[in-house]
C-alpha cells in the first residue's frame, strides 16, 4: 500500500456535517482491515512525510495559501508524537507550532479566542495547534470552575454559553476560511483501556515520568464527560471549510498515516505550484548566468 491509498481510508472519518454525528460509530482501534508490518507502515509514513514537503515548499513559495492544524484529544492519545513523525520533513520556516495549556494572567484578560487568534499562520506556512480554542468548550465544559475565572460579566453566562461558544468559533473559522486559509482539525480518538496502558507505561520509563502527573490520572474518573465534550464539539463546528477528521487512535502508526494522508490530500486540492518566472526575470537569471560562468 502506498500513501495514495491510505487516502481513501481516510474518507469514513472525515465530519463535515457534525449533526448526526456520534463519536460511538468510530472505533479507537479501528484500522479499516489494513494490518502492514512495522516496516511496511514506516515505509508508507516516510513516503508521505516526503510528499508532504513537496506540497509545502510550494505552499511556502506560492504564498497565497494558509494552512492551519488543530489538534485535540484526551491525554496520552497521541497529540505530540503525531505532529512530530508527520511533520519531520517540513521545512521549520514554513511551519510553526503552538502548544497551548492553562491560559495565563494576561490571557484571562482578553476573549478566549485572544491567544489562539495573535498565532494564526500567515499565507505560505502551515500553523499547527496543540490543543487550542476547543479546550474552551471541552475543558471549560467539564470544568465549569475555569468558565468562573474568565472574568466574564455574570449577566453573559447563561445556560446558552456554549451554543454561543459554537456559534462565534463557527464564524471565526468561516471567516479565516473565506480569506485563504485551510482549516483541519483532528481528533485524536483512544479507548479509556488504552489510556491507561499508556500511563502505565510513563509510570514504568523514567524518560516519560515527566509527561505524567496525578492530575492525568485523576481526569479519568470524569471520561464519560469528556467524551460527551469532545462529541457535542465535533457535532456543532464540523463543517465543509473546517472539517473534522476523527482518527482511530489506539494504533499510533495508523493515526499517524491517517493525519499525513488527510494533510495531504487537502493541499493536492489546492493544486500548489511554484511561481512563474516572468520573461524579465528570464533574462536577468540568463544575465546571471553569464556573469557567473565569466571567467
Amino acid at each position: 500500500m502506498r500513501i495514495a491509498n491510505v487516502r481513501a481510508i481516510v474518507k469514513p472519518f472525515v465530519v463535515r456535517h457534525g449533526k448526526r454525528f456520534r463519536l460511538k460509530d468510530i472505533k479507537p482501534g479501528d484500522t479499516q482491515g489494513y494490518n502492514p508490518t512495522k516496516a511496511e507502515a514506516g515505509a508508507i509514513l516516510r513516503e508521505g512525510v516526503r510528499r508532504l514537503a513537496e506540497l509545502q515548499a510550494k505552499l511556502y513559495a506560492q504564498d497565497q495559501w494558509g494552512v492551519l492544524l488543530v489538534f485535540q484529544a484526551i491525554d496520552a492519545a497521541g497529540k505530540d508524537g503525531a505532529i512530530a513523525h508527520v511533520m519531520s520533513g517540513v521545512n521549520p520556516q514554513g511551519c510553526q507550532v503552538f502548544s497551548f495549556k492553562a491560559p495565563s494572567a494576561e490571557d484571562l484578560d482578553h476573549d478566549y479566542l485572544w491567544r489562539t487568534s495573535r498565532t494564526l499562520p500567515e499565507r505560505g506556512r502551515i500553523g499547527i495547534f496543540n490543543r487550542s480554542y476547543y479546550e474552551e468548550v471541552v475543558v471549560v465544559r467539564v470544568h465549569p470552575e475555569l468558565l468562573a475565572r474568565q472574568k466574564m460579566p455574570a449577566q453573559l453566562v447563561t445556560k446558552d454559553i456554549w451554543r454561543e461558544r459554537f456559534e462565534d468559533i463557527n464564524a471565526f473559522e468561516r471567516y479565516f476560511a473565506r480569506n485563504g486559509f485551510v482549516i483541519l482539525k483532528f481528533f485524536l480518538h483512544i479507548s479509556k483501556e488504552e489510556q491507561r496502558q499508556r500511563f502505565l507505561k510513563r509510570l514504568d520509563e523514567p524518560s516519560k515520568n515527566w509527561k505524567f502527573s496525578l492530575a492525568d490520572a485523576k481526569e479519568r474518573d470524569r471520561w464519560d464527560d469528556y467524551m460527551t465534550a469532545h462529541e457535542e464539539m465535533i457535532r456543532h463546528t464540523a463543517s465543509p471549510h473546517a472539517p473534522w477528521i476523527v482518527v482511530p487512535g489506539n494504533k499510533k502508526w495508523f493515526a499517524r498515516l491517517v493525519v499525513a494522508a488527510a494533510i495531504i490530500d487537502a493541499l493536492d486540492r489546492l493544486h500548489l505550484s511554484f511561481p512563474t518566472v516572468s520573461d524579465a526575470q528570464k533574462r536577468d537569471l540568463e544575465k546571471a548566468r553569464a556573469a557567473l560562468t565569466r571567467r
